[in-house]
């Protein structure tokens, strides 16, 4: 005790000595006669002063850019932003050198950006220093900085007038750089708004689209394309853009710049979303159309592009035009011109045309008076012909990157439209046999997302299965996925596909899962075509006994699995069924649950399956009946300590069973159940008789209340890194668990440790996690009312001035008399898992290499609700010896089928010294964390000391945790190293 009081003071001074020392080396540095004359408002001279004695040294402008460079690379705090700015701009005005003018307006324009400083008490000199440049290159960039200013005090609607007119008055410049810089302001600051503000009645309002407009037809492309981007700009901040503005788009379409078209083709899309049904006329004829169709035709068009860019661009666009008229939608097939999209003349306007030309049948020539329809002369054609089959062209295109965005274009229309769907069937197979892998997986996708509105033909199904042939699993697993939702027209076709999977089977066994879940789906698909073929596959006879086949062949079972799922909903079929066939159906119910569904076999008593109606307990009532298991955790502080115990060992089980009635809400159910087993934990660990006595006598319990300190950081971990979901509320309450465990664990360190040392090092580290808490979660603490963290701010000061032991005494008094803080769950509380698929653990046959040498084990998992697997995923491997090697595989080795689910497909190479006989490996997933990347991200910044310049500070943030929670089952693998032959 003695020897604490001694030690109190040491901490505060540890806190605030830094600060004094960086203070005085700042201002020691600064030589009296060089003081800046001006009086700066700063709370912090040294960065500007620091600045101002450098550019006072630089003897001509190469040192001073240096100097420049260098300041540049150090932070710099919000409350020195403006002397430091007022410095850089007082050297702007001597400096004659352009390149040093330019890096200052660069570097303006970066500390504007400092959170926390508004650039309002800049921009006038950034607007005086603006009007007196000559220089292009630096007019540009301070244009760039007054652009990165007014964003900012976008609010301030006198000043996006003033900067608008700015940019308006150097549109006329002569530089390229300038009038793109300009065009990019207007589009940023334009106002949206039509004005009625008093404030602004001297400011005349500018009609930034016709501005802009008059810059289509610039000489320069660059400053062409500016325009156009800044036309889009404007629609992305809210704007609506004038119908006069698509004749202009139009004739950028045909620009000389592959850019100009590029940009032009994204405008002609968004006027064609904003004024589907406005009506244009057709150049050179009386005919009108809806905007829309236009558009879409000269869309297609573009598909002919020159530039493989703008052919890209123009693909993707075309699928998002749904309003598009069904005619121009079928035209894109077909390379000629249908006769849909001919206006043709009545005959009474031809006759008029005859009559009022004065030509008139003599009757002397045969058939001189016969209707003229094929005469082009009298066709007016709605579409460029050059638009006609543009996906044709697209499907067709030399670069894949079109053929891909052709697909998805293709698909996208084709969901939108049954009848297109069935149109463009032929063309996506025919994308089957691309030469480019991404080209084959996009249509197979494709297919799949249209499966519902298409049935295949035989000729089609062939050129489909073909594709089993393909050696990359990717496209072989995508196909398999394909044929699960294909309707298939015959039963030959059934036939056919279950041949072809068999034989994919037989070549990659690998395949396996995945062929029989293509196969589960078939059959329940299709019962009325399995039906009919259900002797010939089962191979029975009317009359004889067939041989029983092997149950171990996965081609057989292939087969059961196809055959069950149709007998499902066709009860005639099990008549057909011999003997061992039912044996083996309860074989494969009991082994093979998920794939095999329950039947009603004749004189068997069916295994009772509830109702669906009965087995989907009501989820409202199941989600209702979590949150109030939480909140009865609340009533536990007016009960004894062993009542409360009991409660919350009660609410905790009941809460794991329905996590396992309901998978849909394991994760909310386990997430609230481990919850409540921390606080149980800190129960435990409170009791009164652990404190009243001398701690000596209760050496037991201490280790107790040690390890349950310890698991409730781990649980805290695992809450804040398994589950996704969670909002900032949460991620607090978790956050406090935590922090009353670190509470517990630095009282239990004091009443045990001798030395003073650690018990200093852990107050102030667990000062810091304090000071952090409200920085993080500022707009969560109203939740937080009479709780640990919110009593222990309030005396705060306090803390960081007592002596270690003192500050111990009020952490356990806190502790124990502070309230339970409740646990409020959102909806989307999933928790992340992840299953082994291969190495399946069954094999009794050893891997066997030579030791010293590597062999290659094949990895394939699910993960389920990982968000960003590439950066957190780790392979375990865990030899008999206890030597365990933790994999990274590589970004490529995931892939990402379904939104929340990923795959790993990867190998992990094995090594070991020679063993005597085979022995089990364990393999395992893990997940990674790092406690300063979770959700409180955000703390990167907060976490610095307030008095910290230096840009290394952030990485020693303090009490950076890493770790790994298992996220997989183990899976053992038998393994023989074998000695090397001498």
């Amino acid at each position: 005790g003695g020897r604490g009081r001694d030690l109190g003071p040491v901490m505060a001074a540890h806190l605030k000595k830094r600060v004094y020392e960086e203070f005085t080396r700042v201002v020691q540095q600064q030589p009296h006669d060089e003081i800046p004359a001006k009086k700066l408002r700063l709370a912090k001279p040294s960065k500007s002063a620091a600045l101002h004695v450098d550019l006072c040294k630089s003897s001509n402008s190469t040192e001073a850019l240096q100097y420049l460079l260098q300041f540049a690379k150090k932070p710099v705090e919000a409350e020195s932003v403006e002397g430091v700015v007022r410095i850089l701009l007082d050297h702007y005005y001597k400096e004659s050198e352009s390149a040093v003018r330019l890096k200052i307006a660069s570097l303006i324009g970066l500390l504007s950006k400092t959170s926390g400083f508004l650039p309002d008490c800049i921009v006038d000199e950034v607007i005086v220093a603006l009007n007196n440049e000559k220089s292009h290159q630096v007019l540009a960039q301070l244009l760039d900085t007054t652009l990165v200013i007014g964003v900012q005090l976008q609010e301030n609607l006198p000043l996006s007038f003033r900067l608008v007119d700015i940019g308006c008055k150097h549109l006329l410049d002569t530089s390229h750089i300038v009038r793109n810089k300009c065009l990019q302001l207007v589009g940023c600051l334009g106002s949206l708004e039509r004005l009625g503000v008093k404030e602004l009645e001297n400011v005349a309002t500018k009609d930034v689209q016709r501005i802009i407009s008059d810059s289509f037809t610039d000489q320069d492309p660059r400053v062409r394309t500016a325009a156009m981007k800044a036309m889009l700009q404007l629609h992305e901040r809210g704007m609506k853009l004038q119908l006069t503005i698509y004749c202009q788009a139009c004739r950028a379409l045909s620009d000389d710049y592959e850019q100009v078209r590029s940009v032009a083709v994204q405008l002609v899309w968004v006027l064609s979303q904003l004024y589907a049904d406005s009506i244009v006329p057709i150049p050179s004829s009386n005919e009108e159309i809806r905007l829309v169709d236009d558009a879409f035709g000269k869309i297609c068009h573009m598909v002919n592009d020159g530039s493989w860019l703008v052919r890209v661009q123009a693909a993707k666009l075309l699928g998002s035009m749904h309003q598009v008229s069904v005619q121009f939608l079928e035209q894109t097939l077909d390379k000629k011109l249908m006769s849909d999209l001919k206006r043709k003349r009545s005959a009474h306007e031809r006759a008029k045309e005859l009559y009022t030309s004065g030509e008139f049948s003599s009757g002397r020539k045969w058939g001189d008076d016969a209707p003229k329809e094929a005469v082009d002369t009298y066709t007016v054609n709605l579409i460029n012909s050059g638009a006609c089959g543009a996906f044709v062209h697209g499907l067709e295109d030399e670069m894949y990157e079109v053929r891909n965005a052709a697909v998805e274009s293709l698909c996208m229309l084709a969901q939108a439209s049954a009848s297109f769907a069935e149109k463009c069937l032929d063309f996506l197979v025919d994308m089957f046999n691309d030469e480019i892998e991404e080209v084959r997986l996009g249509s197979i996708h494709a297919l799949r997302k249209i499966s519902c509105h298409i049935r295949l033909r035989e000729d089609q199904l062939d050129t489909v299965l073909a594709v089993l042939e393909d050696s990359s699993r990717d496209i072989r697993e995508a196909l398999h996925e394909l044929l699960c939702y294909t309707n298939v027209s015959t039963k030959d076709g059934i036939h056919l596909a279950l041949v072809e999977l068999l034989k994919n089977l037989a070549k990659y066994p690998t395949d396996r899962n995945s062929i029989w879940k293509c196969l589960k789906y078939m059959g329940s698909r299709h019962p009325t075509l399995v039906l009919p073929i259900v002797p010939e596959l089962l191979s029975t006879h009317p009359y004889f006994d067939t041989p029983e086949p092997d149950m171990d062949d996965p081609a057989y079972i292939a087969v059961l699995v196809l055959v069950f799922n149709a007998a499902k909903t066709c009860p005639t079929m099990s008549a057909l069924f011999s003997d061992h066939t039912f044996r083996h159906y309860a074989y494969l119910r009991d082994s093979l649950s998920d794939l095999v569904p329950p039947l009603q076999l004749p004189g068997r008593k069916m295994v009772s399956v509830s109702d669906s109606t009965n087995h989907e307990l009501n989820e409202d009532s199941s989600r209702l009946f979590v949150q109030q298991s939480l909140d009865r955790a609340q009533t536990i502080q007016h009960l004894d300590s062993q009542g409360a115990q009991e409660l919350l060992k009660l609410t905790i089980r009941d809460l794991q069973r329905l996590g396992e009635l309901q998978p849909e809400l394991a994760g909310m159910a386990e997430f609230s159940a481990t919850y409540l087993q921390c606080q149980l934990l800190l129960m435990k660990s409170l009791q009164e008789k652990l404190w009243n006595v001398a701690a000596p006598l209760y050496l037991k319990q201490n280790v107790m209340a040690a390890s349950a300190a310890r698991q409730i950081v781990e649980h805290t971990y695992r809450l804040e890194f398994l589950y996704s979901g969670l909002g900032s509320r949460q991620v607090a309450t978790i956050h406090h668990m935590r922090l009353q465990a670190k509470a517990l664990q630095l009282i239990l360190t004091a009443r045990t440790s001798r030395g003073m040392e650690t018990v200093i090092s852990m107050c102030e580290k667990f000062l810091q996690e304090l000071e952090i808490f409200p920085r993080c979660f500022a707009a969560e603490l109203q939740h937080f009312q009479e709780s640990f963290v919110e009593k222990l701010l309030e005396v705060l000061p306090r803390l960081m001035a007592c002596k270690p032991m003192e500050l111990v005494k009020i952490l356990q008094t806190t502790l124990r008399h502070s309230t339970i803080v409740l646990l409020k769950l959102t909806d989307q509380v999933h928790k992340a898992s992840a299953t082994i698929i291969e190495p399946t653990g069954e094999s009794d046959n050893p891997l066997r290499f030579t030791s010293g040498l590597v062999v290659a084990l094949d990895v394939d998992a699910t993960l389920e609700h990982v968000q960003d697997p590439q950066s957190i995923i780790k392979v375990q491997v865990t030899y008999p010896d206890g030597q365990a090697h933790i994999i990274h595989p590589k970004p490529a080795d995931f892939r990402n089928p379904g939104p929340g689910r990923h795959r790993l497909i990867t190998q992990v190479y094995l090594s070991h010294t020679a063993w005597t006989e085979p022995c089990q490996v364990e393999v395992r997933l893990l997940l990674a964390y790092c406690s300063n990347k979770g959700r409180t991200s955000s703390l990167g910044a907060s976490a610095r000391s307030p008095w910290s310049d230096s840009a290394e500070a952030l990485l020693q943030a303090p009490n950076v945790i890493e770790g790994t929670i298992n996220l997989s089952k183990q899976v053992k693998v038998y393994l023989m190293p074998k000695p090397t032959r001498r």
